[in-house]
């Protein structure tokens, strides 16, 4: 036996035996500083049903590892440290998503670095035998709920569509619909969602086990995206049916939703046994394995064990700074430090009180029949403050809200799925319709969200109590619609040092007719936002290293019964 054979195992045990040991210090090392983060993860899992097999993703990944284990032993390991500068963009990303406080974002990095150390550790010739199981880790970050909103117009759609076909006439409004049997309403149990992420996440697993080419994997992964969603919508026609036709003594509870995953869980396995007839064999794990070799002149052809060390150390580096970063922008927040505590933590809300009058002609009013003005409050959580008020000038009356988010944070922000205009499941209001608008604030065109609510049960007369609400995203005295462009904003203000306190602007009149709502909007709007604008500028704070744009900062234009 020549000696090569002899002490080319030894040389490839040491070295592993090293990366080892610095790619779970990484690991570890991240999960540490990011452990926030990481625990926001955790908690989602928790408490969502949509996303409870995030806990089930870890384990899956390390089994899928496990199972190339032989061939990534034979591997030589050789550190990327060229790939740390992608590390540290990833790294970036994390603390702009932190400043911004979007949740998806930060998950999302924190995910990117766990699967960058790898190949940043042991290099690419290792983590190609892992690409499918570092990239399935990616489905353990909660995402998806911005898809609730077209899925279920989606659903409202078909089950429409399907129940004129059967020949039972429908009265629709928004995601609410009459028919002859009683009234149902479209909400987000009813978008298929969860069947969604279920379906993705379990298909693209079994792409993987049960095929070997792309092709095959990527048709069906395809068909596990497209036949929940078309599922739901025949779940959904088919309750409403059941309801219609037993006189809305069946599927009309709890019970839906027993029925809903009974049906979703035979198309997943019928998807599966027809999948199952194509698969194909796994190959002889021996087959395309490295062979062992040895470099030139008898030595392992391996990187020096010190090489792993440095990657490794940078990595710690970088990862650290990002960190270290935050720390610096939150230390030289200024400010009182315990109020913004207690403001991120959301413990701190308090009412603002209303000014009698704003603009020229607009005095404070009361809700009442005279009005005809409704009493409607925004559903935004945990404001820092909020004014709510009803003003009137000529017989016209605006419901004003104002919802002030001071030094945001996790729980604690203008931009979050909690805030909505109104709750799916709200026993008072339903929305119909949305549109953006063009209007003049301050003297600026800035685009507005525009909607129209009404009462939520479709038996009230429908003229009785609709209103018509606009609303916008102020950031530090920048007007947008947009809640992607406000959270950049706010995190492009602290990157500079200076404040991200934002607040919602929320607009609301009778319909009326003939677009007298949007008429008396406007007026309002052009009268009182340079009132509005200074009232809230009043109400942040102010501080060295967060001061406040002026108080004549420009607007951004940005363009932009249950189934």
């Amino acid at each position: 036996m020549s000696a090569v054979s002899l002490t080319l195992p030894l040389t490839f045990a040491m070295h592993w035996r090293h990366a080892g040991l610095a790619l779970l210090l990484s690991v570890a090392w991240v999960l540490v500083w990011y452990r926030e983060t990481a625990a926001s993860m955790v908690l989602i899992w928790q408490r969502s049903d949509t996303f409870a097999h995030g806990f089930l993703v870890p384990p899956i990944v390390a089994w899928l590892i496990w199972r190339q284990r032989r061939a990534i032993a034979r591997v030589v390991p050789q550190p990327s440290i060229a790939l740390l500068p992608v590390l540290a963009c990833v790294a970036l990303v994390w603390l702009l998503g932190e400043l911004a406080a979007a949740n998806t974002l930060t998950q999302t990095a924190l995910v990117g670095l766990l699967v960058l150390s790898v190949p940043v550790v042991v290099g690419w010739s290792v983590a190609r035998y892992m690409v499918f199981p570092l990239g399935f880790l990616f489905f353990a970050v909660p995402m998806g709920e911005f898809l609730l909103p077209q899925l279920m117009e989606w659903t409202a759609n078909f089950t429409v569509f399907a129940l004129r076909i059967s020949g039972v006439p429908v009265y629709r409004e928004g995601l609410n619909f009459v028919i002859p049997s009683g009234p149902w309403s479209v909400v987000e149990a009813c978008s298929g969602v969860r069947y969604l992420i279920a379906s993705l996440t379990v298909g693209t697993l079994f792409a993987y086990l049960n095929y070997q080419s792309t092709r095959r994997r990527l048709l069906f992964v395809a068909a596990s995206i497209v036949v929940p969603v078309v599922a739901n919508w025949v779940r959904a026609y088919m309750i409403v049916m059941l309801g219609h036709l037993s006189n809305n003594r069946l599927a009309t509870g709890v019970d839906h939703l027993l029925y809903g995953w009974l049906f979703f869980g035979v198309v997943i396995v019928l998807m599966f046994l027809v999948g199952a007839r194509w698969a194909q064999p796994e190959h002889n794990e021996s087959v395309g394995m490295p062979e062992l070799s040895a470099a030139p002149g008898g030595g392992a052809a391996t990187a020096p064990v010190a090489a792993i060390w440095l990657a490794t150390l940078g990595m710690a580096l970088i990862t650290a700074c990002a960190q270290l970063a935050l720390w610096t922008m939150e230390r030289n927040a200024g400010g009182d430090a315990s109020a913004s505590v207690m403001e991120r933590g959301g413990a701190l809300s308090r009412v603002l009180p209303a000014p009698t009058a704003l603009g020229p002609g607009w005095s404070v009013s009361a809700w009442d029949a005279g009005s005809g003005l409704p009493h409607f409050k925004p559903a935004y959580q945990n404001p820092s403050l909020s004014m709510h008020a009803a003003y009137a000038s000529a017989g016209k009356s605006v419901g004003l809200y104002l919802g002030i988010y001071r030094q945001q944070g996790r729980g604690h922000a203008l931009v979050s799925s909690d805030n909505v205009l109104v709750q799916s499941k709200d026993a008072h209001w339903a929305v119909v319709a949305r549109s953006s608008k063009s209007v003049l604030a301050g003297g600026q065109p800035i685009m507005v969200h525009g909607s129209q609510l009404r009462r939520a049960d479709l038996n009230d007369s429908l003229a009785r109590g609709a209103l018509r609400v606009w609303q916008v995203n102020w950031v530090n005295g920048s007007l947008t619609h947009s809640d992607h462009l406000a959270k950049a904003i706010g995190a492009f203000y602290r990157l500079i040092g200076r404040s991200d306190d934002a607040a919602v602007i929320v607009i609301y009149t009778p319909e009326g007719i003939a677009g007298q709502g949007d008429a008396a909007l406007a007026s309002f709007l052009a009268d009182n936002y340079a009132a509005i604008n200074a009232l809230l500028m009043r109400n942040v704070h102010t501080g060295e290293g967060r001061s406040n744009t002026s108080s004549g900062a420009h607007p951004v234009n940005a363009r932009e019964v249950l189934l």
